[in-house]
């Protein structure tokens, strides 16, 4: 599954994590107020001037506390979740505080998670405590107003009221322009490979607070738990924690206005950056003053997952651009995506051994869901279709596998309103689910079935 995709739908289901996660305005929660206003917090009203004041405030702390709940996730490495977090947090909040004002605060090592990938590989993931999680959302809610809107309009991950929807169709915009070449640059293991001294310098130019800075530079050398052995780390921002995003936006701001500078179009999320020219020997030249440039920030292109080629059929968020009989440009799902796309849905159905086809249906809702709202902007009606025809006809077998048995095959489709003959039929092929799970059965097991136990249809 692509990146950005994944990080959308993990994100609607959810990821992100791996997704900034200020919110816009403070929010309270009933839940947290024991949590964050017992007695003996010693929350004050910030200074002037001190961010790191106004991260700790009750009110920014409580809307950082639900929006850590929302998410969810795993415990880190002290083995706490989120209920025996608040627990500890009743007894020991007020010294964490003083420790974080006074700059003696250690976060905790990350906890190593290796996630697998569409293409076999795996990605590494940091997953901060759940304590980390609110101090970093907490620094989040303050930092991204303050330095969010001095981002490049071309950059769209991780941003407020800015999705990858957003980066797809500036991309349509500019091949409808006529720049049909398109500079398609993936860095190489990015979120591993940020060098902290570049970042943290870049970070000093956006930031006039020393407690915050010294508290993002513990965080970045909190090292990562690995089977039981912490290692250092004197390189990346582990995925997981959701201070990251911003981070890599700081980071990767300054090659944005780098190309902003030369008048080019482009659209960055995250480290998946296209620019848009109008030939392959500009495009020739784009690309090796990209290289020029992440090298300048100790970053790496991966030359396997980039090209100067065509910008019709090259791969983007997800999405590919087509072009129509009557020449206009248009969106659909990549070929990777769909193939991901059947990938998820046989996992997710593989082992339906004691499950009722209610609850399958019940557990591929969310994922139908998510992956329906992401790709939305495609322009291929009949994709979805056959999508759909392809989903029901794996849920039939699946149907079929259930019962088994030709008699039970027989008296479920006669229960259900079968003739005699389609009744009889599909029962005497009974081992044969896939090519059974057509004609006849079709009538029975009907679009209108599915649709009664809430399976969501994508066309």
């Amino acid at each position: 599954m692509p990146k950005a995709m994944r990080q959308m739908l993990e994100q609607s289901r959810r990821a992100g994590v791996a997704r900034g996660e200020a919110a816009c305005d403070p929010v309270s929660d009933e839940a947290c107020g024991p949590l964050l206003e017992h007695q003996g917090t010693g929350l004050a009203r910030p200074k002037a001037g001190s961010l790191l004041d106004a991260a700790l405030t009750r009110e920014n702390l409580q809307a950082a506390w639900k929006r850590v709940k929302a998410n969810k996730g795993a415990a880190g490495v002290d083995g706490l979740d989120i209920e025996q977090t608040s627990q500890m947090m009743r007894q020991r909040w007020s010294d964490i505080r003083q420790e974080l004002l006074a700059g003696r605060y250690r976060p905790s090592p990350v906890r190593k998670v290796m996630i697998p990938k569409s293409d076999g590989s795996q990605r590494e993931l940091g997953i901060p405590t759940v304590l980390d999680r609110l101090i970093q959302q907490a620094l989040l809610q303050v930092l991204q107003p303050l330095i969010d809107p001095r981002f490049s309009e071309h950059s769209y991950g991780f941003r407020p009221g800015r999705r990858a929807h957003d980066a797809v169709k500036a991309a349509r915009g500019y091949v409808k322009l006529g720049k049909r070449v398109v500079v398609d640059v993936d860095l190489s293991k990015f979120f591993d490979r940020v060098n902290h001294d570049i970042l943290m310098d870049r970070l000093r130019k956006r930031i006039e607070d020393a407690g915050v800075i010294r508290l993002i530079g513990a965080y970045l050398n909190a090292g990562i738990m690995d089977g039981g052995v912490v290692a250092d780390r004197h390189l990346g921002t582990p995925q997981g924690g959701p201070l990251s995003p911003l981070l890599a936006n700081v980071l990767l701001d300054e090659v944005d206005k780098a190309l902003e500078a030369r008048g080019h179009s482009f659209a960055r999320y995250a480290d998946d950056c296209n620019v848009y020219v109008g030939s392959t020997r500009a495009g020739e030249r784009v690309m090796a003053y990209l290289g020029k440039l992440y090298s300048g920030l100790r970053l790496q292109i991966n030359e396997a997952k980039s090209a100067v080629a065509s910008a019709f059929g090259r791969k983007f968020l997800g999405y590919e651009l087509w072009e129509s009989e009557g020449k206009e440009v248009k969106c659909k799902v990549s070929d990777k995506a769909l193939q991901d796309f059947k990938v998820s849905i046989r996992q997710l159905t593989r082992r339906t051994g004691g499950r009722s086809m209610e609850q399958t249906v019940e557990k591929l809702r969310p994922y139908l869901l998510g992956w329906k709202g992401y790709f939305g902007m495609a322009q291929t009606p009949w994709v979805w279709r056959e999508l759909d025809k392809w989903l029901r006809h794996r849920l039939r077998a699946i149907q079929l596998s259930h019962w088994k048995q030709p008699r039970t095959i027989y008296r479920e489709l006669k229960a259900m309103g079968a003739s005699e003959d389609v009744a009889k039929q599909v029962a005497g092929s009974c081992h044969s689910w896939w090519r059974n799970s057509t004609g006849g059965l079709n009538r029975v097991l009907t679009i209108a079935h599915f649709d009664g136990l809430g399976l969501p249809r994508l066309s």
